[in-house]
């Protein structure tokens, strides 16, 4: 058979325009392209795997991978700069790219399978240490039951027991990715937002089990605030325009003899010609609601004493004192070991050192006086008293150093 008078031969086209060799050139071409594809997405989903634990979504790898073999398809066209329109070129090219798809997937497919298989055999030290900040949940979302069983925190005043029982076995939902710290604020503010808790003593392990619970409410008013032996009255006076709570004042009242000082206490609050004062136990005795008295602002500056405790009553930090058992594992660190706030140390022989150095050392039956949050300060506690051949103290004896 002939054709145009040309006799016919193996490399005959069976597509006009296009030889049998052509087309086994492009053939190979496009599975070499879908090749290409499916190791750049492998080598993807391999990277996701090892960084995230997570499968990388589809549309990414495939996308890379198409991507390569649209460079490499950019990369030649440009080097052969041809204005020409070719139609076996066109068809080789759309052909390619979508042999690329295919082969991202697979790629993806394979890829992931074996970072999965191959990272739960092996596993490495970094990676674990990597991930072990984030919280190791299954599925799509992290899910925290609070016990059954809630405990008030020494040092503040109880929940009432319903708020208790209604946080008893409650469930909260977050977002996966996300660290034990991040998890643990968001768990202790959902806590004080949704239930009006004022402070929350948590602990949480990397999959997000609470181990421990302890709630406490904030004080309010001014009695936490109140040094011993004083007490807070409300009078009728007249301050000064220029009083603001802080200030010392004396408080005179205008008899037939003259005016007389009845008084010296420090202003608290003010409303309209009503001062409320924090006075001394006896000074109370002698003023009278029915008495109309006049202040007068003494060039003080308010006790620093009592500027710590209004800072410390509205801080989610307490403040406690700790002795350092014989055998503790504390027993013999210094005080920058320590991840509290030190304010202040008693030693043995009863000498106290206020804001102690970094380097000053801490020997058994010394009194430490910290600044920590609740769970701070009960891992403190039980550091501290526990004996240093027990595991568990030496393990918190790490945590604090």
């Amino acid at each position: 058979m002939t054709t145009a008078g040309i006799p016919a031969t193996a490399a005959q086209v069976v597509v006009p325009g296009i030889t049998m060799n052509q087309l086994f050139v492009a053939i190979i071409r496009i599975l070499s392209l879908g090749a290409l594809a499916a190791v750049v997405a492998g080598l993807v989903a391999v990277l996701y795997r090892w960084y995230t634990r997570e499968g990388v979504p589809d549309g990414v790898a495939i996308l890379i991978g198409i991507g390569a073999v649209a460079l490499v398809l950019n990369t030649e066209e440009t080097l052969a700069s041809t204005t020409a329109v070719d139609t076996a070129a066109a068809a080789t090219t759309i052909s390619s790219i979508v042999a690329a798809g295919i082969g991202a997937d697979l790629g993806r497919r394979g890829g992931d399978t074996f970072a999965a298989n191959a990272f739960a055999v092996t596993g490495t030290a970094k990676l674990d240490r990597e991930v072990s900040q984030l919280v190791r949940a299954v599925g799509r979302a992290v899910t925290v039951t609070l016990p059954e069983e809630v405990d008030d925190i020494d040092g503040y005043d109880p929940v009432d027991p319903e708020t208790k029982e209604a946080l008893a076995e409650t469930t909260f939902v977050f977002p996966r990715r996300i660290t034990v710290v991040e998890l643990r604020d968001r768990v202790v503010a959902r806590l004080k937002d949704d239930y009006g808790v004022g402070h929350v003593d948590l602990d949480i392990a990397e999959d997000g089990t609470v181990s421990y619970l302890a709630v406490g409410s904030r004080a309010a008013g001014i009695g936490p605030t109140l040094a011993p032996g004083t007490v807070a009255i409300a009078i009728t006076a007249d301050p000064a325009h220029a009083a603001s709570p802080g200030d010392v004042v004396q408080v005179w009242e205008r008899t037939e003899d003259g005016l007389q000082r009845r008084a010296t206490g420090e202003l608290r609050a003010t409303s309209g010609d009503v001062v409320t004062l924090a006075v001394d136990e006896t000074d109370a005795e002698s003023l009278s609601d029915t008495t109309e008295y006049r202040l007068v602002t003494l060039p003080a500056e308010p006790s620093a004493d009592r500027e710590f405790a209004s800072l410390l009553r509205v801080a989610d930090e307490t403040m406690g004192a700790v002795a350092i058992d014989e055998g503790s594992a504390l027993a013999g660190l210094t005080v920058g070991a320590l991840d509290v706030t030190v304010a202040a140390v008693r030693a043995p022989d009863g000498a106290v050192t206020a804001t102690p150095a970094r380097h000053t050392e801490l020997p058994a039956g010394t009194t430490v006086y910290v600044i920590a949050r609740p769970d701070a300060l009960r891992t403190f506690e039980a550091a501290a008293t526990a004996a240093a051949e027990e595991p568990a103290a030496e393990a918190q004896a790490e945590t604090l150093s």
